[in-house]
């Protein structure tokens, strides 16, 4: 059963007004369950609908895009069943974004990244997982050196400055989610976020997403304010920026996004054909293929 709280994602999303240019990737999505196939892990920190692989395929092609880009979440711990499940399905169609245990073996690794696995993700936002020493982030990194695989990391903005250190020590490709979860009421200019742009600045393995206005607006479902935060990333690396639905929304409090309108966010922040074609395609699709 599903939290109380919980909110489920949108049962009638609004088809776009923004189309998607040729070939276009949603490079952060999740699948949950169904936990009658896929239970959830005994440890989770939350419990949320199930959001099967068919309903999120049909959501790509409603929305215009042609690929996904599918990442565990912490609800399922580090089984990633249901996501090697997804991409076998999908074919070429995906990739995934896994989360493994320190102890995973190279066989485990090497048939995770035939299933279409090309990257990890250390989560270091404490409501959602246990604090986890950086050693043991570390020996990860050194496990999935060989495969060429990335690292995604998802912290948010009180912790960036503490991170930094460990960041640039991680040699490797960083995709940091949902642009460091910056406090929207700051303003774009404030430090915190200038922080965020000089680590982009300095460490140019550093790539990130320009994701999730639904979690970081205060004026819901008017993501205004956010949108200088996505479209500053955008002008200053338009090679290093990607764009997701984060479908299904887990653990949303304030509304249920409509992903048609998270859609049509996309030309705010990313107003030219040149940054639509980069943002959505050429910088998945040289990343993740």
């Amino acid at each position: 059963m599903m939290d109380p709280d919980y909110l489920p994602f949108h049962a009638n999303p609004s088809k776009p007004e923004f189309k998607t240019p040729a070939g276009a990737v949603d490079a952060h999505c999740h699948v949950f369950g169904p936990a009658e196939q896929f239970p959830y892990h005994p440890k989770r920190k939350y419990t949320p609908c199930d959001a099967s692989k068919e309903q999120l395929f049909a959501l790509r092609d409603y929305l215009g895009f042609e690929r996904n880009v599918i990442v565990q979440a912490s609800c399922h711990g580090t089984d990633n069943a249901a996501l090697i499940d997804a991409l076998e399905s999908a074919g070429e169609l995906a990739r995934g974004v896994a989360v493994v245990d320190p102890a995973i073996t190279t066989e485990e690794l090497e048939a995770m990244d035939k299933a279409g696995v090309r990257a990890v993700r250390f989560n270091f936002v404490k409501r959602l997982v246990d604090t986890t020493p950086k050693e043991v982030f570390l020996s990860v990194a050194a496990k999935i050196k060989p495969l060429g695989w990335h690292i995604v990391v998802y912290f948010e903005a009180p912790e960036l400055e503490e991170l930094i250190p460990f960041l640039n020590e991680l040699d490797t490709t960083i995709v940091v989610d949902h642009m460091g979860r910056p406090d929207v009421a700051k303003g774009v200019d404030h430090p915190d976020f200038q922080r965020f742009v000089d680590l982009m600045t300095n460490n140019e393995k550093v790539w990130v997403k320009v994701t999730c206005p639904e979690r970081l607006t205060l004026t819901p479902p008017d993501y205004s304010d956010v949108v200088p935060f996505g479209k500053k990333l955008v002008e200053l690396f338009p090679d290093r920026v990607l764009w997701g639905t984060d479908w299904p929304h887990p653990n949303m409090k304030s509304h249920t996004p409509d992903d048609g309108k998270l859609v049509d966010v996309i030309p705010m922040i990313a107003p030219t054909a040149e940054q639509q074609q980069k943002l959505l395609v050429d910088n998945p699709m040289r990343l993740y293929w």
